[in-house]
């Protein structure tokens, strides 16, 4: 089934339809860095013009628009100033329903203020800060106002234990760490000081702690830290912004490695901010009097470039949401498009499927008539999550965005364009004007139909990781050390893909999230897609169990529909190997499941695989549960699988 989008709707687009997506296609296949420098020109504010657009000369270390130089926070907000000073640049809502609208003028005097702050405590240009905040205007005050003073900030989620926080401090050898004293979670406090106060006290390098005083909760106080809203009132509104390089970095954004060490992704200045504002524009059929709405946390990319950089550069009002979408009901996520009359909304598919699940006929009771976009991001979106959020919350008439990209590309690469592409649900579609992305085989061959290959990306892009801070060989390694192309190393994105006969592009998932049966890789996406279906199923997780005959059994957890579902795991087993042998074959049948009241997940919806692969085998756990939405669950499912 194929979904196209309403050309009254969408009449006034960028990108009208398939035609000028196509001719957008062929303008940088014929000239690729030309087309680049000429948005380059037009979509940033240059204080000093580039004068080459892309410097191949270290491959992978590729280098963009040489000799420019820019402010991020310039692009965020200075440029708006004259058009747009008295526009809503940020709208906040508290966990409590209480709400603060921000004018590009008012965000322009608060971050210049906060940049001050900082230059008082001798933060410099090129000074790494990390930030571990709630969902508060003042998080994203500091993220633009490391930017005005040319230092690199690493937003840390707020989520993260002590020891996690540690290891990304030490790694960025940070100055100065912001936090609050804590904040507000389903209208009960939670307290964040106490894990910076754990995490820096053997670390040298932090001279500062900035807190603000979001909670009000009692904190201890050391000779380190400073408080937010004394010194604030002391600095001036006025903050010249500082002349970056091109390439200077603008952030470290620290992911989980395969080894489970933290990798430091370093973004560079002005080529994030071009993509951040063209995929804004483009992606989302961002127009001048809409409101945005993101539901990320600022802690990881998503965040980043779609609650405060793409928004912002393209003058748009963005929303940033402190509570969680189930307090104090299942409708509180469509209460509050209604009332701010959002235009876009972008989450995750595992908040579509909380949201189905606790309230399916929600929507139905709010006026959700100002939506025209619906996005996903974050993994793969299953069908029947699609169809729910395209007719309950979309009411058949928005596209569904479903994108796909990593924290390491900065922006979107494969996704719909809203205004233009004909959507086929559970696919990402085609890659943006501009991306090369190709599934490949091993010897870098292009794929044929329904054939899995490794999704590359085959030429560079502005907007792509540049290194991996402090370890430039791992960043080779990580990326560009397992797929060639033309015999040339490209990026390899770590995902498996496959293309249907139309050439829609379709995600298998992590390519190292395999389990060997009997010398057989089976993706465990692919396997967890089709449980998925089952009717008794509402989520699941597939790990690979050891096997004295075949090497690894496949193991299921399994999350029921209903609180009351009496289903016993010899029926569910059952039912999922019917399913599985008709759509894979009997090699991927599961061996034994558990059934689970819930899966550990971080309170980013992603679900911590280790953890139960680790319950799977037996071991003991070692790894930090303290990001988990629902610690105690770790226990629960060790007991269930102990039998």
């Amino acid at each position: 089934m194929i979904f196209y989008p309403d050309r009254k709707i969408f009449k006034n687009s960028r990108i009208k339809n398939m035609c000028e997506y196509r001719n957008l296609v062929e303008d940088f296949k014929e000239d690729y860095e030309g087309t680049w420098a000429k948005y380059a020109r037009i979509k940033l504010d240059w204080i000093r013009p580039f004068t080459k657009t892309l410097d191949e000369s270290n491959a992978p270390f590729y280098k963009w628009f040489i000799g420019g130089k820019l402010n991020a926070s310039v692009q965020c907000i200075d440029r708006h100033l004259k058009d747009k000073k008295n526009k809503t640049a940020i709208i906040w809502e508290a966990d409590d329903g209480s709400r603060k609208f921000v004018t590009y003028l008012e965000l322009h005097k608060e971050v210049n203020r906060f940049a001050n702050l900082l230059k008082s405590l001798g933060v410099k240009k090129g000074d790494r800060v990390v930030i571990y905040m709630p969902m508060i205007l003042e998080a994203a005050y500091a993220m633009l106002a490391c930017a005005r003073i040319g230092a690199i900030h690493s937003v840390v989620f707020g989520g993260f234990s002590a020891d996690a926080l540690k290891d990304r401090i030490l790694d960025a050898q940070a100055k100065v760490v912001i936090t609050a004293d804590g904040a507000f979670r389903k209208g009960k406090a939670y307290m964040l000081k106490p894990v910076v106060d754990e995490a820096i006290k053997d670390v040298e390098c932090v001279e500062k702690v900035v807190v603000v005083e979001r909670n009000g909760e009692d904190i201890n106080w050391t000779n380190r830290d400073v408080s937010y809203e004394e010194l604030i009132k002391l600095q001036s509104s006025k903050c010249d912004p500082e002349i970056m390089d091109s390439e200077d970095p603008l952030f470290l954004l620290y992911t989980s490695g395969s080894t489970g060490k933290p990798k430091g992704v370093q973004h560079s200045t002005a080529g994030y901010m071009l993509w951040a504002q063209m995929t804004m524009e483009n992606v989302f059929d961002l127009r001048d009097n809409d409101t945005f709405w993101c539901t990320a946390d600022i802690g990881w990319i998503t965040g980043h470039t779609y609650i405060i950089y793409g928004p912002l550069a393209a003058g748009a009002t963005t929303l940033m949401f402190e509570g969680v979408f189930t307090y104090p009901d299942a409708g509180r996520a469509w209460r509050m498009v209604e009332e701010y009359q959002v235009n876009q909304f972008y989450t995750a598919p595992t908040a579509i499927r909380l949201l189905h699940k606790l309230g399916a006929d929600e929507p139905k009771k709010y006026d959700l008539a100002s939506l025209r976009v619906l996005g996903t991001v974050g993994e793969p979106i299953d069908p029947e999550a699609w169809m729910w959020y395209y007719e309950e919350v979309g009411q058949g008439k928005c596209p569904i965005v479903d994108t796909w990209w990593q924290t390491e590309t900065g922006g979107h690469m494969i996704t719909p364009i809203a205004s233009a592409t004909p959507i086929k649900p559970a696919s990402a579609t085609f890659p943006l004007p501009g991306i090369f992305a190709e599934i490949i085989d091993e010897e870098g061959n292009k794929v044929k139909p329904n054939e899995k290959g490794l999704l590359c990306i085959t030429k560079p892009w502005p907007s792509m990781i540049r290194t991996i801070w402090n370890d430039p060989q791992r960043f080779v390694n990580s990326y560009f050390s397992t797929a060639k192309k033309d015999g040339k190393a490209v990026y390899f994105s770590g995902d498996g893909a496959i293309y249907d006969e139309d050439g829609y592009i379709f995600i298998t998932g992590r390519v190292d999230d395999v389990i060997n049966v009997s010398g057989h890789r089976l993706g465990t996406a692919e396997i967890e897609a089709v449980i998925k279906k089952v009717d008794l199923v509402a989520e699941n997780a597939v790990v690979g169990k050891p096997d004295e005959i075949k090497g690894e059994s496949i193991f299921a957890y399994i999350v029921l529909k209903g609180e009351d579902n009496l289903a016993t795991e010899v029926e569910v087993l059952q039912k999922i190997n019917e399913a599985i042998s008709k759509e894979i074959g009997n090699i991927a049948k599961v061996d034994s499941i558990a059934i689970v009241p819930a899966l550990p997940k971080t309170r980013s919806g992603k679900i911590m695989r280790r953890i139960l692969r680790s319950i799977a085998k037996g071991e003991e756990i070692t790894q930090d549960i303290s990001t988990l939405e629902d610690p105690s669950i770790v226990e629960k499912i060790q007991n269930i699988v102990k039998g």
